[in-house]
């Protein structure tokens, strides 16, 4: 705590309350996700602008519990119903395109072992960003929006697959053999959640929802811990681990009462949203090196080519998985939420940039275009489908 400045202890929770004021402010103009309010402010009290707030290890391992909640939620989230049939099979075959569309931009961009991190970057959905979107809209239980989460876990599950079999310092026959390993303990885990004896262990959260002993966050933390632990001591990214945790606390409360996994679900997104995400957002936008953008204005001709890719690259394959008999407007709305990315190419080119594979400049451009992405691309798209919502309410309400 002695190398943290005072200030930026006091900055990071103020910035975290002022976000969600400055959306809601706007929102009656302008749909504008709290996400890109938390960067940008990030951005404005860094080094970079004012220089109020300044990056510190406590604050940094902070940061990174925060990302391991958003991809725990976002395992929670996970639809296994939406992965039956030919949503599943399309939303799969989608990611594989972008992946290789990706790496061959990566090709283009910056040739070598770098076009692999940009590959898998830019092949990257951010599901934790857009759900709070989908269910805000009243989307989440739609075919169009479970056609977004697919696209979404899909987006999020492949690239961490992707992380560990080629950026993880071993070749790829021992990667694939280490990650087997993790698939099979996992696979355990999971078994174990479908065998517990779930009637006294939901009496028991449901016991202790409201007394000091909040026994299902406590077990929420403990698998968290587990599985990030494992992912560390099989030396793959913890992010798989925090994903694989939020689908087995999905299933331990599959049984429960919809009251009590509501109220659950209610704690743990207080925690995750109202605590430790914003820290992972805030701090990205402190840590975000503006000084080399500014130092080099051709980069900043890059970050709309960037965001062009995105589109190109994860956006158009998205398309695979919109539900039968969609409009082009709804087609275009779910190429551009399935282009939303930035957890993942914050992570990928954090790896890439650690293992000397990626330039400074280079994480710059890709996490600014990402950033720009979730600024434009669900603003854009969750507009193209309210239009199209509120035209056919319209119709039935002229019809009746």
């Amino acid at each position: 705590m002695e190398d943290v400045h005072p200030l930026t202890l006091l900055i990071i929770p103020l910035l975290a309350v002022l976000a969600p004021l400055l959306a809601r402010g706007l929102g009656r103009w302008v749909r504008i996700p709290v996400v890109v309010f938390e960067l940008v402010l990030g951005i404005l009290v860094g080094p970079s602008v004012l220089g109020w707030a300044v990056p510190a290890p406590f604050v940094d391992t902070l940061s990174e519990f925060g990302l391991a909640m958003l991809f725990f939620v976002a395992g929670t989230e996970i639809q296994f119903a939406s992965f039956r049939g030919r949503l599943g099979k399309r939303a799969s075959l989608g990611w594989l395109i972008s992946l290789v569309v990706g790496v061959a931009a990566g090709f283009v961009l910056a040739p070598g072992e770098a076009a692999i991190v940009i590959g898998v970057a830019l092949c990257s959905t951010a599901l934790g960003t857009l759900l709070p979107i989908l269910r805000d809209a009243g989307e989440l239980r739609t075919p169009f929006g479970q056609a977004v989460a697919a696209i979404g876990a899909v987006g999020e599950f492949g690239p961490l697959i992707a992380i560990s079999l080629f950026l993880g310092g071993r070749n790829l026959g021992t990667a694939t053999i280490v990650l087997v390993a993790f698939a099979v303990v996992a696979g355990l885990a999971i078994w174990l959640a479908f065998k517990l004896p779930r009637g006294a262990m939901h009496e028991f959260v449901s016991s202790t929802l409201h007394t000091s002993g909040q026994f299902a966050i406590r077990v929420v933390f403990l698998i968290l811990g587990a599985l990030v632990v494992l992912s560390i001591v099989f030396d793959l990214d913890m992010l798989l681990g925090a994903f694989t945790a939020g689908i087995i606390w999905r299933l331990l409360m599959r049984d429960a009462s919809e009251e009590d996994r509501e109220a659950v679900e209610s704690k743990i997104e207080g925690v995750a949203f109202g605590f430790l995400v914003p820290i992972f957002f805030i701090y990205t936008g402190v840590t975000f090196d503006l000084k080399s953008l500014l130092d080099q204005p051709v980069l900043f001709l890059l970050v709309p080519v960037v965001l062009v890719v995105l589109f190109l690259a994860r956006g158009l394959p998205s398309m695979l998985a919109a539900p039968e008999g969609s409009s082009r407007r709804d087609r275009l709305s779910i190429a551009l939420l399935g282009a939303t990315g930035l957890p993942i190419i914050v992570a990928v080119t954090s790896i890439g940039v650690d293992e000397g594979i990626l330039q400074t400049s280079q994480q710059t451009v890709l996490v600014a275009g990402g950033m720009l992405s979730v600024l434009l691309f669900p603003l854009i798209g969750m507009s193209i489908r309210g239009e199209k919502v509120k035209a056919s309410t319209a119709f039935q309400d002229d019809m009746a």
